[in-house]
């Protein structure tokens, strides 16, 4: 099942196939090392172990240049090449000053982890052609996956 024209996934098949043809993903809102107990951490190693090129874009922790023995990118937009994903780990009613950057960047997809939802942010992107997954982790869905 989906929305907004095929573009917002809700269901696991839809995210699961999404997961399976992504490979570049960049982490916005990336946790350092410091803090690899969050899942802002966490989730992102977890991917990086499976196999995901993962890019860091922490929006705080302006001292650390690499996370995850990756460089450091501060906006979306710095980052070369494409993106198939953009996962992520930002409260809710902080998306909106992210959309700039994620629509200038055009990724394939934004995938909003768990407890993360703004349905406006959401509609705005996937009117922009961009697939949206909300308030589901990433990591649980790449599990089940993994098991398929």
């Amino acid at each position: 099942m989906s929305d907004q024209g095929g573009r917002i996934l809700l269901s696991s098949e839809d995210m699961q196939d999404l997961l399976a043809r992504s490979r570049r993903i960049a982490v916005l809102g990336i946790k350092p090392e410091s803090r690899s107990h969050k899942p802002a951490h966490s989730v992102a190693r977890f991917l990086q172990q499976e196999g995901y090129e993962i890019i860091p874009v922490p929006v705080y922790y302006p001292e650390v240049t690499e996370i995850l023995g990756q460089p450091v990118y501060r906006k979306l937009t710095d980052i070369p090449g494409d993106l198939d994903m953009v996962n992520v780990f930002r409260k809710s009613d902080d998306l909106p000053p992210h959309v700039p950057d994620i629509l200038a960047k055009r990724p394939k997809a934004v995938w909003l982890q768990k407890g993360i939802r703004n349905d406006i942010v959401a509609q705005e992107l996937a009117r922009a052609g961009i697939t949206v997954v909300q308030d589901r982790c990433t990591a649980v869905e790449l599990r089940r996956l993994r098991r398929s």
